[in-house]
This record gives C-alpha cells, structure tokens and sequence, in this order.
C-alpha cells in the first residue's frame, strides 16, 4: 500500500518489501529493506527499477526514516512520522544525490481487536524538478478476512489532480515472517491505460540487533 500506517518492524529486527507492478506500456520493480535500529528508528535504504515504452529504463532510489510519537494499539490509535527522499536517475540526473524530499504524518485507528484497522497520511513533498510544494494524503484501509487474510483498500493524492484507489488481498504464508499480496489500482475518472496490477513478497526477521 501507497498509505502508510502508524507501526514499526520489531526492534533490532528488519524486513524487506519487494513488489512488482504491471501497467500498459510498462513495469516496475522494488525492494525496500528496512531496520529498526534503536527500537523507535525504521531506517529504510532502497529502490526500484521501472521500464516505459515511451520514457524508457529509469532506477529510483529511497531513503526514509520512520519513527513513532505513540505506538498503534489494539482498539486505540497510533501516530507517526516519516521522511525521506526519492531520486530518479531520469528526473535529477543533472541534480545532486537528494531527490524529490517528503514527509508525512501516518495516523492509525484500530477495531475490533484489530479486525479492521484505518490508516490516514497528510503531508508534504517537494518537487525537485518544479521547484514547487504539494500537499500528499491517503487513506487506507485493512479487513481481516479469516485467520491470516486481510482484504486492503486505499485512495491517495495531492493536492492537484485526480487521487487514484488501489484494493487487493494481503495474506500471511508463515505467520509474522512471509507475507505476500496482489492489487489492481487506476486512477479515479481513468480508463484502462491508467490501471495497474501488482504482486508483493515481504519478509520480516526475528531480532537481529541487540
């Protein structure tokens, strides 16, 4: 999902997020490894590789760090906040090393002992190219299907534009280890040249950082 939410990967522990995403005329590819160092710090340090038919290959590369002001809790509330950085070797290849730079603010809301979880973002992006600020949002929504299904649902924009909405199925293969989805998304008012298909792996480790 596009809309973050208000958790952390366990202390000392790490995982990756990899996914691949499937449009008209193009792909992507990513994988996003990230640690939590002290127990409330997510560093993650990755990126992604994408092909279009009409703009060709381009690599993004991301650096964020995440940490949370009050922890998500089962039938209550948790909130965070995020910032980072996105290159694109296309985009700001003229640029320094720092890209477009963001930061957000994830809040989340838990029921029915986590059966169904709410996740907002407001925040903030500066467009390195147009030398300009936009406001980013999402909301997003996780529903327990049966014992390691989840239904998830979101939308997301800016300030400017149509937003676009993504839904799949997020499921656990090995309980709090290997997790693996499948999305279709597009563009709210779009036709077909706009959606997307995605398929995703997250691996997650025990503790590794004492």
């Amino acid at each position: 999902m596009i809309t973050d939410d208000a958790r952390l990967v366990d202390a000392g522990a790490c995982q990756v997020e990899t996914w691949m995403r499937f449009n008209r005329g193009g792909r992507e590819l990513w994988a996003l490894p990230g640690c939590n160092l002290s127990g409330n710090l997510e560093i993650t340090l990755g990126g992604g590789r994408t092909r279009d038919d009409a703009e060709g290959r381009a690599t993004d590369t991301v650096l964020q760090a995440k940490t949370l002001f009050k922890p998500l809790e089962t039938n209550g509330w948790g909130a965070g906040l995020v910032v980072g950085s996105v290159r694109n070797s296309i985009i700001h290849a003229n640029a320094n090393l720092i890209g477009d730079v963001y930061a957000y603010v994830p809040v989340s809301f838990s029921w029915r002992d986590d059966r169904f979880v709410l996740h907002t973002n407001l925040g903030t992006l500066h467009d390195k190219a147009a030398q300009r600020y936009r406001m980013t949002w999402g909301v997003g929504t996780e529903t327990q299907l049966g014992a390691a299904t989840w239904l998830v649902a979101e939308t997301f924009g800016q300030n400017s534009g149509r937003p676009y909405w993504q839904v799949g199925v997020r499921h656990w293969l090995v309980r709090d280890r290997v997790q693996v989805d499948a999305t279709v998304g597009d563009r709210w008012g779009g036709d077909a040249r706009q959606r997307w298909v995605s398929v995703g792996l997250r691996l997650l480790t025990a503790r590794l950082l004492d």
